[in-house]
């Protein structure tokens, strides 16, 4: 018998003062079975900093053809290729092919070693940026984790200010290629 996903509910009231995008989210997350809690939860503050009318949830995880969010507008034309975690240099070939931008969003204790090892290569690709979220961003929300979930998201001048209840947390993140 296939495991089935586990399904969260976000309720976001996001103020993104940086690109004068203000919105109220209420977004139903999947998590695959495999996909970790970190993942996922480094999946849903991608989709908070790129929050767009347009932007959707894909199936990266389980089709390589489809991103893991992706902004795809009214001609079908993919704007916008976002991508988790470090992966190699043939999914981000096919990101940078078929989108007019990439976001590559990198988590984990392994993004030095692969980063050091990656950066010649995926220099390469104009249309490519990528970020990087430091581990003890990505423990602290895991601890905000629940089945069903109430934000409130300000960002400004690149720093994502995210409360829930009585809890705030500061998001940054480390930039490791600019697109060109």
């Amino acid at each position: 018998m296939a495991l089935k996903a586990t399904i969260y509910k976000a309720n976001i009231e996001l103020a993104d003062m940086d690109r004068n995008y203000y919105d109220s989210l209420q977004l139903t997350i999947a998590q695959h079975p495999s996909e970790t809690d970190q993942r996922l939860m480094v999946r849903l503050i991608s989709y908070i900093l790129n929050a767009h009318n347009d932007l959707q949830f894909g199936k990266g995880l389980s089709d390589e053809d489809e991103a893991v969010i992706w902004q795809v507008n009214y001609s079908d034309e993919i704007a916008l290729w976002i991508e988790l975690g470090q992966i190699d240099e043939k999914r981000i070939k096919k990101a940078c092919n078929k989108s007019a931008h990439v976001k590559l969003y990198c988590y984990g204790p392994s993004v030095e070693t692969w980063w050091s090892q990656s950066q010649n290569s995926l220099s390469k690709f104009p249309k490519l940026s990528i970020e990087q979220f430091e581990t003890s961003t990505t423990d602290e929300l895991v601890k905000l984790l629940n089945r069903t979930m109430e934000f409130q998201c300000s960002i400004q001048d690149g720093q994502l200010w995210l409360s829930c209840g009585g809890e705030s947390l500061l998001i940054e993140t480390n930039t490791l290629k600019i697109e060109q």
